[in-house]
């Protein structure tokens, strides 16, 4: 932590288990701050791959009716119409789901984070306060040692002097910080529960409309008819007459 030892005072100036117990809460913050930017990371990737699936699920669905298949045949241009219709409901509920979870935990996030700077500055005066105390506990020290002469009497008390509000400044601070650090620390929890409520929440409504959104197209298409394997096989064979054709057309 220290990067040169000149200067530095022989004595402990602060209590080896107050320095563990400070490094230890301001680790469990920092793994805390760099979680929180990982969390919001992920949400916004998530929120953007759910935007853009729905998005081209309504494109794939209005290239469809563009397509010139379409005007040739009545009931693949029923099938088509009823899957744009689809599409554009699931892409409405996962518009307003988007915006629920933005709202409620992608912005609650983002204000969380925004109180670490403030933290790893008040850490920063705390450790110049440390640097300061440490310089003119030397200071004193050094004067101790001396022989006691009027002038070297005199810059010891004066050197005492400076000492003390430089080491009430560090005491006040480290106190606070101390005091501080583990309160925010648990506040994680209540601060966060809500949020994730509202996503969980979020995603079963979701899920929920999609289910319904699904269960009418499926009713509208669930025509009698082939199974996927004959329609695969049917596809094969006609799939082989074009290629006939164009080997046909190419000689």
């Amino acid at each position: 932590r220290i990067p040169f030892k000149i200067g530095q005072p022989k004595k402990q100036i602060v209590p080896k288990t107050v320095e563990r117990d400070f490094e230890r809460e301001y680790g469990k913050l920092q793994q805390l701050e760099e979680q929180t930017k990982r969390l919001q990371k992920d949400m916004k990737k998530s929120t953007d791959a759910d935007l853009a699936m729905s998005k081209s699920a309504v494109k794939i669905s209005l290239d469809l009716l563009s397509n010139p298949l379409c005007e040739q045949d009545q009931d693949f241009l029923n099938m088509v119409t009823a899957l744009d219709t689809a599409m554009k409901r699931m892409d409405a509920f996962n518009q307003e789901k988007v915006n629920q979870i933005q709202k409620t935990v992608i912005e609650p996030l983002k204000k969380f984070g925004s109180v670490f700077p403030s933290l790893n500055m008040a850490v920063k005066r705390r450790e110049q306060a440390l640097q300061d105390y440490r310089r003119l506990q030397a200071k004193v020290e050094k004067y101790e040692e001396k022989e006691k002469t009027g002038p070297v009497l005199a810059k010891l008390h004066q050197a005492r002097e400076e000492l003390r509000p430089v080491r009430e400044d560090f005491e006040a601070k480290n106190k606070q910080l101390l005091d501080e650090m583990p309160r925010f620390y648990g506040s994680r929890l209540d601060y966060f529960q809500p949020s994730f409520e509202s996503l969980i929440r979020a995603q079963v409504v979701y899920y929920s409309e999609m289910h319904k959104i699904f269960g009418d197209l499926t009713q509208q298409l669930d025509q009698p008819g082939h199974s996927d394997e004959q329609r695969e096989r049917e596809n094969e064979a006609k799939l082989s007459e074009l290629r006939a054709l164009s080997i046909v057309a190419d000689d």
